[in-house]
């Protein structure tokens, strides 16, 4: 089995911080309480899971109740829409969702389903630069609309939607507006009250806290039918003893990743422009997928001509490089990035892409080393593929 020396799918995973790690030990030994008890290691637990509900209640300057935990963001993606149109279905109060084609699976999947039961759903394309307009949104808006729901940041090449200006245009039409922030947690403001927001879903394991663990906020009286029967916990909205070791690590991580953002935004910012620029010089036929400017901090996706994208992540990963062609979360799938396709990319350079998304602990040396691995591999493919063709 290869080693994987240089790790740049930081949007897949990240590794869980040591401190995060420390900070949620004793809440698998001393402090192992159900923190729905009322007896004192219980209680323990109970001080935990409050004092991480109004961490993170900080960050996304909202009130501590607001905060629903789940089991991840494909969980809270789930819980906004299905909670929120089930509760208009049930409260006659409309019909239609407004999504984008870059959304995650999560929420088209969700939407997929809800169509199933009758609901219409309008999936909005963004530019070439992957960037949605939010004129074409407010276009799609019927009178039946109820849902808005549109990402912060794209999970395959980064680029940064205009939520708040979207979410002012729906809420002009009184519509509850839902984002998907999974991928912007750690590099972008959380400000629910900024991003003029009902819903958002995080996951932890995007910025160092365990994988398992997310939350949905909901703004106080956004309709929403709560999905998960079975006890009280999360005051009646979520049923299910709380993961208290994972929620207050993911606390922790959230309140260092907004400690630390101005650093590690400058940090990431500078090896994803190193890695672009000498991709693009190093490596014709080179292209840099989503806008130059208005994309996250360590999201680099590109396009090579004349290869196939996996086959270079293969080329990466005997040189114990890790990267992915897009969602870990479709990895194996034979189909096409569905992001890439929607964007109006090529067939033949979507399926030449591949993504590269850093970290906190990556080096400048990492980022040359794998520039020198990608300009020999794509060299070798390419004069491969000349042969077989002769």
């Amino acid at each position: 089995m290869n080693q994987t020396d240089i790790y740049l799918d930081h949007a897949a995973t990240t590794p869980v911080d040591p401190a995060v790690l420390e900070a949620m030990l004793p809440f698998m030994s001393a402090r192992y309480g159900n923190p729905s008890s009322i007896y004192a290691v219980g209680r323990e637990a109970r001080a935990g899971l409050d004092w991480a509900r109004a961490t993170i209640a900080n960050v996304l300057n909202c009130q501590a109740r607001e905060i629903v935990f789940t089991a991840g963001g494909t969980e809270a993606d789930n819980l906004a829409l299905k909670g929120v149109a089930w509760a208009h279905r049930l409260g006659g109060r409309g019909n239609h969702i407004v999504t984008t084609a870059i959304e995650h699976h999560a929420v088209l999947h969700s939407a997929e389903y809800l169509e199933k039961f009758g609901f219409a759903v309008t999936y909005v394309r963004p530019g070439r630069d992957g960037i949605v307009r939010p004129d074409d949104v407010a276009a799609a808006i019927r009178d039946d609309t109820m849902l808005v729901s549109v990402m912060y940041a794209n999970n395959e090449v980064g680029t940064i939607q205009p939520v708040a200006e979207i979410a002012r245009l729906a809420h002009e039409r009184g519509i509850t507006v839902h984002t998907d922030a999974v991928q912007a947690a750690g590099a972008l403001s959380l400000d629910v009250q900024a991003l003029d927001v009902d819903l958002v879903s995080l996951s932890g394991h995007k910025f160092y806290a365990p994988k398992g663990v997310g939350l949905l906020y909901v703004r106080r009286q956004t309709p929403i039918l709560w999905q998960q029967s079975g006890g009280a916990q999360e005051n009646n909205h979520r049923a299910g003893t709380e993961n208290v070791a994972a929620i207050y690590g993911m606390a922790v991580a959230l309140k260092t990743a907004y400690r630390e953002l101005e650093a590690r935004n400058a940090h990431l910012g500078a090896l994803r422009d190193r890695l672009i620029e000498g991709l693009l010089e190093r490596i014709p036929g080179t292209g840099l997928n989503g806008d130059a400017r208005c994309r996250l901090p360590g999201n680099v996706n590109v396009s090579f001509q004349g290869v196939e994208g996996e086959t270079v992540l293969l080329n990466l990963d005997m040189q114990g490089i890790a990267a992915s062609s897009g969602s870990a979360c479709t990895t194996g799938s034979t189909e096409p990035s569905h992001v890439l396709s929607a964007m109006g990319i090529p067939p033949n350079l979507v399926n030449g892409s591949i993504r590269l998304t850093l970290g906190k602990d990556n080096t400048a040396e990492e980022i040359d080393r794998t520039i020198a691995v990608l300009v020999d591999a794509v060299a070798r493919l390419r004069r491969m593929s000349a042969v077989s063709a002769d």
